[in-house]
């Protein structure tokens, strides 16, 4: 198979000289061969295939390292390689929602007509609330932490030797946000509270997740790292309005694994993001939603929705009289299902002001 020159394969592949020079340096496409006297780079016909689809992942974005990962699984599993690239999307689509919620409200901000302008203009609802937290039957120690208050509802659930300590740091950064943070602060404080909590904890060997709803005017602004979860109550019917950030629900999202398989995944409690100290681990998902009265909202960790049917807890929330009654009867069902981890919920509801 003869060789060709790196502007021929340029032309071929429709990667550039320079872009080809890198992938070099990367390790990501290397020449089949490096002239020793002038340092000129040769490549095969072979090569194409690998180097066209480096130009596709780039093309959507794909950072050089992951694409590194999708062509070597490539080279011996093509199908894998699909559903990774899926998967990568899947999590592409997630964030830019995210990000488009964002933009709305800074626009909003920026043309002088912001939704909800503060906390102190929410003068026709309010809000009822209760958290709890139980060790469970199985666990030595209890490492979630719950929070209740009336701007602010916060679940986190500590890992490692120190995670009870980093659950409850989480917590306490997001409380001092309460009475200190207005209007279009709120996301910006949110951000700050969570870059401050996870510099605090130590190397990856302990750490917690974070799911926390902030009301500010007619909205509320969600923090969410890990595999704590949001459900909004909303005329009867039940969603979930976070997004676990796990291995198993990044597979179920590429289609290469069902809800029914993850709950019994070996690897179901792997989490990809996380405050444990490690910045690349610690991006927050952070959105805004609008608040309607009646709305009933659910934070909880993975002790409650694990072990506790949605059909169940869809049931308690939507019968139970008052938020305090929600807690107490959803983790008695965690308890009755056998208590193997320690369970955190705490539930609002909006509510016309009297």
């Amino acid at each position: 198979m003869g060789e060709l020159t790196i502007g021929a394969f340029a032309r071929a592949s429709r990667l550039s000289p320079k872009a080809l020079r890198l992938y070099d340096e990367l390790g990501l496409l290397v020449p089949a061969r490096v002239d020793a006297t002038t340092g000129y780079r040769y490549y095969t016909e072979a090569q194409l295939a690998r180097a066209r689809l480096v130009a596709w992942l780039r093309r959507v974005g794909m950072p050089l390292a992951r694409i590194g990962a999708v062509c070597d699984l490539y080279e011996t599993d093509p199908g894998a390689a699909g559903r990774d690239i899926s998967a990568y999307w899947a999590q592409v689509e997630t964030e830019t929602a995210a990000r488009r919620d964002l933009v709305t409200f800074l626009v909003g901000q920026l043309s002088g007509n912001p939704a909800g302008k503060g906390v102190e203009e929410m003068s026709d609802m309010r809000m009822r609330y209760a958290a709890g937290s139980d060790r469970g039957l199985v666990r030595a120690v209890n490492q979630d932490t719950a929070y209740a208050g009336s701007k602010l509802l916060a679940v986190a659930d500590g890992f490692g030797d120190d995670g009870a300590r980093a659950s409850g740091a989480a917590v306490d950064a997001l409380v001092a946000l309460e009475e200190s943070v207005r209007g279009g602060d709120v996301l910006n404080g949110l951000a700050d509270a969570v870059d401050r909590v996870n510099a605090l904890t130590g190397g990856g060997a302990s750490g917690t997740t974070l799911t926390a709803i902030l009301w500010t005017g007619s909205r509320l602004a969600l923090v969410h790292v890990g595999d704590t979860r949001a459900y909004l109550l909303r005329g009867g019917d039940l969603s979930r309005i976070t997004h676990d950030h796990t291995l198993v629900q990044s597979m179920i999202d590429a289609g290469t694994l069902t809800a029914e398989e993850a709950a019994s995944h070996p690897q179901r409690a792997l989490l990809l993001r996380a405050l444990d100290g490690a910045e690349d681990h610690a991006r927050p998902d952070l959105r805004l939603y609008d608040v309607e009265p009646g709305d009933r909202y659910l934070l909880c960790s993975d002790g409650l929705f694990t072990v506790v049917r949605p059909d169940d807890i869809r049931r308690v929330l939507g019968t139970a009289a008052q938020p305090e009654d929600a807690v107490r009867e959803l983790i008695a069902l965690a308890l009755a299902a056998g208590g193997p981890d320690n369970v955190a919920c705490a539930v609002a509801d909006a509510v016309t002001a009297a």
